[in-house]
Order: structure tokens, then sequence, then C-alpha cells
């Protein structure tokens, strides 16, 4: 997971965040494969203060996997997996100038036939020294989504 997330042009993280997020935050997180091994992955959780909701931190797709709708059915999948059954609001951040992340997302919600609310989260002086010149992330909200 953190070779693909990170060979798909995402922030570089820790390898040790992702071993967390296949152990501690399985249940909520997925991944996809081809014959040929990892190809997607969401590594996402269910925030404590927010419990109706899932925050997708990261969305990656393999470059041989990209243009096939892959990120948009990992995240309608996300949704169905056990971890995920109840919830009424899928969140993310997205800096203002991630158009293929806002696309997806937005696309999501029209998709499920829902709102999608954004709004500021973390500006960019949240972010620190050293970090490079990091962007401010807004939140978006999809919801809210109906279970049945």
């Amino acid at each position: 997971m953190w070779a693909l997330l990170t060979e798909a042009g995402l922030d570089r993280n820790s390898p040790y965040a992702y071993l967390l997020v296949c152990s501690d935050f399985a249940a909520t997180s997925l991944v996809a494969e081809d014959a040929h091994g990892l190809v997607g992955a969401v590594a996402s959780y269910r925030p404590p203060t927010r419990p109706q909701a899932v925050f997708v931190w990261q969305v990656g797709v393999a470059e041989r996997a990209r243009g096939q709708g892959l990120a948009r059915r990992m995240l309608h999948e996300l949704l169905q997996v056990p971890g995920n059954a109840d919830v009424t609001e899928l969140t993310a951040t997205v800096t203002p100038d991630n158009e293929p992340s806002l696309r997806l997302f937005r696309g999501l919600a029209r998709e499920l036939g829902v709102g999608c609310e954004e709004r500021p989260r973390f500006a960019a002086e949240h972010f620190p020294v050293g970090a490079g010149d990091h962007q401010p992330e807004d939140e978006l909200i999809i919801g809210p989504i109906e279970r049945r």
C-alpha cells in the first residue's frame, strides 16, 4: 500500500502509517488487486468525534489501472464494507487545486444523489515548516447517505 500510494503521487507518509491502516483500520479501508498485484487502495477510518462518518484519508490507483473508474468503484465499495455499513457521511480533505480528487468526490455525491458540502479545514499555516509549501485542505462532506 505504501509503495502504491507513494507512486501515485500522494503525500509521502511513513510506511508505519500504512501498517496501522492495514491492521487497525482494515475494517474501514480497502484494496483492489488484479492478476499482477495491487492496483488500488483507499485508506480510511471512522473519526471518533464523528461516528456517523468514514473519513477517506487517501485514494490511489496504479498507473496501469487509471482511467477505468477504479477510484469511483472503490469509494462505492467502501460504503458497503461491514466496518462502514452504517455510515451516513463520507468525508475527505482535498487541496483546492486537486481537480481530479474534487471531480471524484463531487461525482460520488452526484451518483449517490446527496450533497457535497465543501468548507475550509486546515489552513496552510497548520502544516509545519519543512513540510514544503503545503496548500490548505478543504473538507468535503458527502451525505446524508441513505442506508437500507
